[in-house]
């Protein structure tokens, strides 16, 4: 344990400085991650760190989609569950397909089993990596809501495929009519099991005096737990996360105080950095074991390389023809939702630069670092290092080249110039704020019209709501005052809530006043 405790705090020290980087170049801290993983493998005297594959998923799996449950907004994904359902579930599918069978003709002793464990492992695009990526560039609100809802939903559908492919590989067949009985169970018990965990979970922070840290100690766990109790029914762990994730996420002002939620956000945000970066290093340290377990298999590294990059032109091909047919679909279909552009090229030229955002990542590590070693029989697992190093090579070839050139692409096609959006963000924040104003005054009014000439608080309450002038002295908040205070404050969450179920609102200006609000609430609790 002393011998891995410097290495480890290290790596952690490494990462910090590798985003301090990113930042300061304005590229994406995945893209550096990788390529440092990629160095630091190779360097002399690091120690071996070797983690359980069966471990792997429990370790890293359910605080990331947890975390990206919470951050995704779900009124979004509600308005575009057609082209996210297509992406997460049909586009997978059809990757991994054309993954396998690519793989079974050109690359050397594989299988088609083993060809689809492969797809499974490469084909979700990632969630982190392609938020870091387009946070550079201005897209449009619909475009990154697709982007996310797909990276999160098609884990869950991409890992399915690698749980069977595995059963494939292990027993060297797979009854077909089973493995759909067994798809439907994973699925439907999966989502069920993280509902049902959820609702327990969000009874259980409202009934018990439960203070912040305690708070954020629960929800550090309940992934855990909502994992590892639907694999014990054979279902789907990250089915159950997200589902339970979405489900807490929408309830997270009842349950979660301002505290709670403030802190939380700090929390969960340094915890999920470090988990990332983490999977990226680990990767790197296997690499030369990886390299090494090639060579005595007799398989040469030029051939590997090759390997990998004929699988990265599958995957953007792939990606790149099923955006084209998800637009072909919406115009055929659903004309009334197409993406709204200045120009018919401008509006056919987008499903090339969605499939360029397929930027493979943690979930695909994890996934290859899971593999068993051996068999059932002892036996070794059939070019288990070979697939570890094909997938590594997809990855770095896919934030490398992918992440790099994609906000050029961006910026130089001018394709999101034309995009007409209903209202601007700037607008929309206006007019919310303006609504805010009234909405309180309005209350004050109604509620203590009478009070103003008793009490001197009162009056700069309704001065500063009609003026939104601010007071310089706090004298005058004492116990009556703060309450009201308070409840003005629970009064303009009540008006949030309520306005964000217009469609047209972007839910990241209501959650950034939502922030706010609970910003004011703790500065008001320090008077």
């Amino acid at each position: 344990m002393h011998t891995y405790l410097p290495f480890l705090l290290a790596m952690v020290f490494a990462i910090v400085l590798l985003n301090m980087l990113a930042n300061k170049l304005k590229i994406a801290y995945p893209i550096l991650l990788v390529v440092a993983g990629l160095l630091i493998g190779f360097l002399p005297g690091l120690p071996m760190v070797r983690i359980d594959p069966d471990l792997i998923f429990f370790i890293f799996l359910p605080p990331l989609l947890f975390e990206a449950s919470w951050s995704i907004s779900f009124k979004e994904m509600k308005k575009w569950w057609r082209i996210i359902g297509s992406f997460a579930f049909l586009v997978v599918f059809f990757t991994a397909m054309s993954v396998a069978v690519v793989a079974y003709h050109f690359i050397p002793g594989f299988t088609l089993a083993l060809g689809f464990l492969l797809g499974g492992i490469v084909s979700p695009p990632d969630a982190v990596s392609t938020g870091a990526i387009t946070k550079f560039v201005k897209i449009p609100k619909t475009t990154s809501a697709i982007l996310e809802g797909e990276s999160l939903l098609n884990d869950a559908s991409s890992l399915i495929i690698f749980q069977f492919a595995l059963v494939a590989v292990g027993t060297g067949h797979l009854v077909w009519q089973d493995a759909a009985v067994s798809f439907l169970w994973m699925v439907v018990g999966g989502t069920g099991i993280g509902l049902l965990l959820a609702w327990g979970f969000v009874q259980l922070h409202k009934r018990l005096p439960l203070d912040a840290q305690s708070n954020i100690s629960l929800t550090i766990i309940e992934p855990y737990f909502m994992y590892w109790l639907a694999e014990q029914f054979h279902c789907s762990g990250v089915l159950a996360v997200v589902s339970g994730g979405l489900f807490m996420s929408a309830r997270r002002l009842v349950f979660l105080n301002s505290t709670s939620r403030i802190q939380s956000f700090s929390v969960w945000g340094s915890f999920v950095f470090i988990l990332n970066g983490t999977v990226f290093l680990l990767i790197g340290l296997e690499l030369p074991e990886i390299v090494e377990g090639m060579r005595e298999k007799g398989i040469p590294l030029h051939t590997a390389i090759g390997s990998g990059v004929l699988i990265t032109g599958v995957l953007v091909i792939a990606r790149i023809i099923s955006s084209y047919a998800a637009l072909l679909a919406t115009y055929l279909f659903r004309p009334g939702v197409m993406p709204r552009a200045s120009s018919n090229r401008r509006r056919w030229m987008m499903p090339m630069l969605l499939g360029w955002t397929g930027m493979r990542g943690v979930v695909s590590l994890a996934a290859a670092l899971a593999i068993p070693i051996t068999l059932g029989n002892e036996t070794d697992f059939p070019q288990r290092n070979l697939i570890l190093f094909i997938t590594f090579i997809v990855i770095l070839l896919t934030l490398v080249v992918q992440g790099l050139t994609l906000p050029y692409l961006i910026t130089r096609s001018g394709l999101f110039e034309g995009i007409i959006e209903e209202k601007s963000d700037e607008l929309i924040r206006k007019e919310m704020k303006q609504g805010l104003k009234q909405h309180v005054y309005l209350f004050l009014k109604s509620k203590y019209d009478n009070e103003p000439n008793e009490h001197e608080g009162m009056e700069q309450f309704l001065k500063q709501w009609e003026e939104r002038a601010k007071a310089t002295d706090d004298n005058w908040m004492n116990q009556k005052t703060k309450l009201i205070f308070l409840q003005l404050l629970e009064k303009q969450r009540e008006y949030l809530t309520e306005l964000n179920k217009d469609p047209m609102i972007n839910e990241e200006i209501i959650r950034q006043q939502l922030f706010q609000i609970d910003l004011e609430e703790e500065r008001l609790k320090m008077i």
